[in-house]
């Protein structure tokens, strides 16, 4: 009998047919569980906050792009040429 890690609840799941990296779902707390070692079988929550942090830092990726005034995406040349514009106006 396995226990969750986050909750300790008894999570009925046969040890001997388990594998490693296999997800498993917590009854209680519905934490996703991955199975990371399974002689004896270790449990290890899946955090949501890896996942967000990713997703963050795509948005963040986006907002450090340019546009020109069309709302283009701006090449590294495009840039240097929209610089050399706006520093002789």
């Amino acid at each position: 009998m396995l226990r969750c890690p986050e909750c300790s609840a008894e999570i009925d799941v046969d040890e001997d047919e388990v594998e490693e990296g296999e997800i498993l779902s917590c009854p209680e707390c519905e934490c996703e569980l991955e199975v990371s070692q399974t002689h004896p079988v270790a449990l290890n929550p899946i955090s949501d906050d890896i996942e967000e942090e990713d997703e963050e830092d795509e948005e963040e990726a986006d907002d450090d792009e340019e546009l020109d005034e069309d709302g283009d995406l701006l090449e590294d040349d495009d840039e240097e040429d929209l610089e050399d514009e706006e520093e002789d106006e």
